[in-house]
């Protein structure tokens, strides 16, 4: 892939997933495979831009008054240390590829917003619910090297647990600590990162920044989503089918 097009669609899928209050890891790690780079490169790298831009996502929905404590701790309370523990989880490649398509149409289902707005009365979480929720997706998200989000907010939607706003907020900090632990598990291992990562977290805060800025105080462009949406589709289709 051309040097030049991957940092512009690494700057898309930030701004692109910020407005919903994601990091954008399963849109990085779509692309650096697409671009040649190995499983060892990919899972670290595409953390750090999630953890860059999960986290710009968070403060400015949080100062948008949208975050809730009561609603984030219960899905991160065993998240974290389930992602560190996924982290330590090498799967065969081909493998790998299949499962990150099959998260990419979920975040493609995300942004077309066919999870729904959260509308509606609010259902409270119960507890143990959201305990099991947190470490399935906490050791799935470790294993992949995402942050979860992608994963959590349908489910937020979908059960009413939450609007699309608070959504957008518990899912930004539910990627940072996960990712943040998946990263920690994988430099216990050794893990390495591109020489271009310095340019790469510069694209990815730009976008970062007007992604997440527009997401928390305005409605979003739907089609903006949508053309994201396209491409992640495209890249799904040529990883479950090198």
């Amino acid at each position: 892939m051309n040097e030049v097009l991957l940092i512009g669609l690494l700057a898309l899928v930030a701004f692109a997933y910020a407005l919903v209050g994601h990091g954008g890891a399963s849109g990085y790690i779509a692309l650096l495979t697409l671009a040649g780079l190995s499983v060892s490169v990919v899972r670290p790298s595409a953390l750090v831009l999630n953890v860059c831009v999960s986290a710009l996502a968070y403060v400015q929905f949080a100062r948008a008054g949208h975050f809730q404590w009561t609603l984030f701790w219960p899905f991160a309370v065993f998240a974290v240390p389930c992602a560190w523990l996924g982290s330590q989880v090498d799967l065969e490649p081909l493998l790998y590829q299949r499962i990150l398509a099959g998260c990419l149409l979920v975040a493609v289902a995300r942004l077309f917003g066919l999870f729904g707005s959260g509308e509606g009365e609010r259902r409270a979480v119960p507890m143990a619910v959201a305990l099991g929720i947190g470490a399935l997706l906490g050791l799935v998200s470790g294993v992949i090297g995402i942050g979860g989000g992608i994963l959590l907010s349908p489910l937020l939607l979908l059960f009413r647990w939450a609007d699309a706003k608070t959504t957008a907020a518990t899912s930004a900090l539910f990627i940072l600590v996960n990712s943040l632990a998946g990263l920690a598990g994988l430099w216990s291992n050794g893990a390495t990162l591109d020489p271009r990562m310095l340019t790469w977290v510069g694209v990815a805060l730009v976008g970062g920044v007007a992604g997440s800025w527009l997401g928390a105080r305005r409605v979003p462009e739907p089609r903006l989503r949508q053309a994201l949406g396209l491409v992640l589709v495209f890249a799904s289709v040529k990883l479950f089918f090198p």
